[in-house]
């Protein structure tokens, strides 16, 4: 099985739609979807997904099913310093956390708890259990059962933050490094397969992340959205 991960465009949080720079990603995305041969293609609720699935959907031929775990994994924590989402913590923050580099225990932590992230977080993982189960490939400790091998190809519009989470049930993968160490732009496209080395047994592996191959094709760069400076002194980059 091959599943996409697809990340919104360059958002428009207050209207929860796409800026113009967005729309225009969204384009070039839909063409380098009309050549993916989908099985399935499913959608976050949010508005900027939908907007960023439409274009793509229509080249594809397709519709999308809308699954309400796909949205955005946002629980507000506490940070140090203020309220605020899990991936824009301080590095010398979530890095003296003394679990955020364990896949079992990373949500062990005071504020996390008080937000009731594992909560949110196991929701999503019995989801995506779920779907898993239902298309051929239940977890079982680290790796996965095959009930039901297959060359399906399965598509995701979705969101950077819930991208690593399902990132991190896939591949037993903290998601706070996910967070932090890697950035799929958006309109980017993550390819993840299963492999079955062993008869009966499966495991994934990540054969591309965050790639933005389409927007070079389409004479553009990647927005920064995601991420933060890359010099203390850009200051026309986002500090927090």
């Amino acid at each position: 099985m091959r599943i996409l991960i697809v990340r919104h465009g360059d958002p428009d949080y207050e209207n929860d739609t796409l800026t113009e720079l967005g729309w225009k990603e969204a384009r070039a995305l839909s063409e380098r979807m009309k050549n993916v041969k989908a099985n399935e293609c499913y959608v976050s609720p949010l508005g900027r997904a939908r907007d960023t699935a439409g274009l793509s959907l229509e080249k594809m031929n397709m519709k999308a099913e809308e699954l309400k775990w796909l949205r955005e994994f946002a629980p507000v924590v506490q940070r140090p310093e203020r309220k605020g989402v899990a991936w824009d913590w301080l590095p010398t923050d979530w890095m003296n956390m003394p679990h955020a580099f364990d896949f079992d225990k990373w949500t062990d932590y005071p504020a996390l708890e008080d937000a009731k992230v594992r909560e949110e977080v196991d929701w999503i993982y019995s989801e995506f259990d779920a779907f898993l189960e239902k298309h051929g490939y239940k977890k079982e400790g680290k790796l996965f059962k095959v009930l039901n091998s297959n060359n399906d190809v399965i598509v995701f519009f979705c969101h950077f933050g819930l991208e690593c989470i399902l990132l991190s049930y896939m591949l037993n993968l903290p998601p706070f490094v996910l967070w932090h160490a890697s950035i799929a732009p958006p309109t980017s496209v993550t390819t993840v397969v299963t492999e079955e080395r062993r008869e009966g047994i499966a495991q994934f592996r990540m054969i591309s992340f965050g790639d933005t191959s389409h927007l070079y094709a389409a004479g553009m760069e990647p927005a920064i959205s995601g991420r933060f400076r890359e010099c203390f002194f850009n200051d026309y980059e986002r500090m927090d």
